[in-house]
């Protein structure tokens, strides 16, 4: 297999441990720099160049696409697709787990738990959309943060009105969600690759703090899963169309919550907690289905879409 991975920085833990799997499986690995893609778009004749060489012959992607340039990154998701190369995480799929919005909606159309979450636009009616939420505390959370950053939890109805009319004067999207105590800030990252979690890990949040991301001084320790909970996490990235994701869940009286779906997560926390070879399985998973693509000449393969999906797709 002829393999590219889009990522900008080659020294980052999961680029290199996939090229290591790459390469340790037998395959043809380059690191592409999405921002030095440059895309021609004609029909019947889709290019893409990379630092002005022509990208030709390549099997499969592997996107590493960060928040910061999701829009251009899933524009060269895209072109492969368009050019025939399989990607395990359409353009389309990556900007819908992107919008956390969207990926609520989309979790809760296929009658997966989460936390009651509410969203607005208007200046107006803070009173309302807080109504709509119940009693706090509550979480307040920008609509494409990451690694925890842009969520803040508040203990009074009056905190949470502040936060939100801070963050619309600011114009940032987001989304205010019911705070699940019994969740003691720990939750469970759980690496999905095709129809399997490959490996789980709990996180724990550090003292004085809510959001157990490592990121924020959270700790984690090997995991094991229940049926309910490892269904949730193979549903969750369905439902937004990833093949390979961090679906991060809540335990909670109701069941397992899903609280959000990552199409780039990262390698290194959940290798070191789990002591499982995520980056091989990943590997293997994206040759298995790269040898099932079209042949050459023949027609692209159709994007997937994600399941009960009612939205046109970004």
């Amino acid at each position: 297999m002829k393999l590219a991975i889009l990522s900008r920085n080659t020294a980052l833990y999961s680029t290199r441990r996939l090229v290591e799997a790459a390469r340790a499986q037998g395959h043809v690995v380059r690191v592409l720099d999405p921002l030095r893609c440059y895309l021609r778009i004609v029909p019947g004749a889709f290019e893409l160049h990379h630092k002005g060489r022509a990208l030709r012959g390549y099997d499969a992607v592997i996107p590493r696409i960060g928040a910061s340039i999701t829009r251009y990154g899933t524009a060269v998701v895209r072109q492969f697709e368009l050019m025939g190369v399989y990607s395990p995480n359409g353009g389309d799929a990556i900007a819908r787990a992107r919008d956390k919005l969207r990926c609520h909606q989309l979790v809760a159309a296929c009658g997966l738990g989460m936390p009651l979450t509410v969203a607005g636009d208007s200046p107006d009616d803070t009173a309302d959309l807080l109504a709509l939420l119940g009693p706090p505390p509550h979480i307040v959370k920008l609509n494409q943060g990451s690694q925890g950053l842009g969520v803040v939890l508040t203990d009074t109805v009056q905190a949470s009105r502040s936060v939100t009319e801070a963050f619309r004067g600011l114009s940032a999207d987001f989304l205010v969600q019911e705070f699940v105590a019994e969740a003691g800030g720990s939750d469970l990252r759980c690496l999905v690759v095709g129809e399997r979690v490959v490996a789980a890990m709990q996180r724990q949040a550090g003292s004085g703090e809510f959001r157990a991301n490592l990121h924020r001084g959270g700790s984690a320790q090997a995991a094991s899963l229940d049926a309910a909970e490892a269904d949730a996490a193979v549903r969750a990235a369905r439902s937004v169309g990833l093949e390979v994701a961090g679906v991060d869940l809540l335990r909670s009286h109701r069941g397992p919550l899903v609280l959000e779906v990552n199409a780039s997560p990262g390698l290194e926390g959940i290798e070191a907690a789990s002591g499982m070879d995520v980056a091989a399985e990943i590997i293997r998973h994206v040759a298995r289905h790269a040898a099932q693509r079209p042949a050459a000449g023949t027609s692209p393969r159709r994007a997937r879409r994600p399941i009960n999906e009612t939205l046109k797709s970004p």
